[in-house]
């Protein structure tokens, strides 16, 4: 009986309070392929050699570098998380961008000092397949300690403080995938895809220079994933009126 009590508590006992939700946006390092040295051009050949089309070349596909954290970076980093106050229900929202090497020193600082109980969580959308990874190496790549809760070495599955509403939905059929947009319509949560998608988030970043709609676009996935979460708990979503950006 020990066993089983090492093991996190169910859904619909998990305490918002206790949730960061997140989401990143990335783009490729660079704004060209012609931009990188004849090393990391060879290095991005050879990485890319069996998703790229046979007759699509490194430098046509160099466009969805940003998907590697080996050649991509992060520009956004959003969070959420819910307060009570007075049975007052709110959700605030924030966002880290910039230079990636400030923005994720920001973010650590927030896991760290905020969110570095053994009960925090951090939840995201495809989160443990994309997110987490994703900025753990970053954090490698730029020199940065990793967080503990985004550290997963050493420690049992039941130790990984990580919620991921793509996983919840699964519902141990892991061969499924739905995506955030997608679940969003089945579950009747606003949609956070009404501007832009992940494919023009580079195109957004390097050719209009407008970070701040690339930040609007991730606080809404934020706020999208912690409908979801509401919705598998059996619990009302968010009205406009209790979402905060701070």
């Amino acid at each position: 009986m020990a066993l089983f009590k090492k093991f996190k508590p169910m859904l619909h006992k998990i305490n918002l309070r206790n949730i960061l939700f997140l989401d990143i946006e990335t783009v490729p390092e660079n704004a060209g392929f012609d931009e990188l040295s004849q090393e990391k051009k060879e290095l991005f050949e050879q990485k890319t050699r069996y998703q790229r089309r046979e007759d699509q070349t490194p430098e046509e596909f160099y466009e969805r570098a940003g998907v590697w954290a080996e050649f991509g970076k992060i520009i956004c980093v959003s969070v959420g998380y819910f307060t009570f106050k007075n049975d007052i229900r709110t959700f605030r929202v924030t966002s880290f961008f910039g230079e990636e090497k400030k923005l994720l020193t920001d973010f650590c600082n927030l896991l760290n000092n905020h969110f570095n109980k053994a009960e925090h969580l951090l939840c995201g959308h495809n989160a443990k397949e994309f997110d987490f990874p994703y900025l753990t190496r970053r954090m490698i790549i730029n020199g940065i300690k990793i967080p503990d809760k985004l550290n997963l070495f050493g420690k049992k599955p039941w130790e990984v403080a990580h919620l991921d509403t793509l996983e919840l939905w699964k519902f141990g059929d892991y061969k499924h995938y739905t995506s955030l947009k997608l679940l969003t319509n089945i579950l009747n949560v606003p949609s956070p895809k009404d501007d832009i998608d992940g494919s023009q988030v580079a195109q957004v970043f390097y050719v209009e220079n407008d970070i701040d709609r690339i930040v609007r676009y991730c606080e809404k996935d934020v706020i999208a994933v912690a409908q979801i979460l509401l919705r598998l708990k059996g619990e009302t979503i968010l009205d406009e009126s209790e979402i905060i950006s701070v």
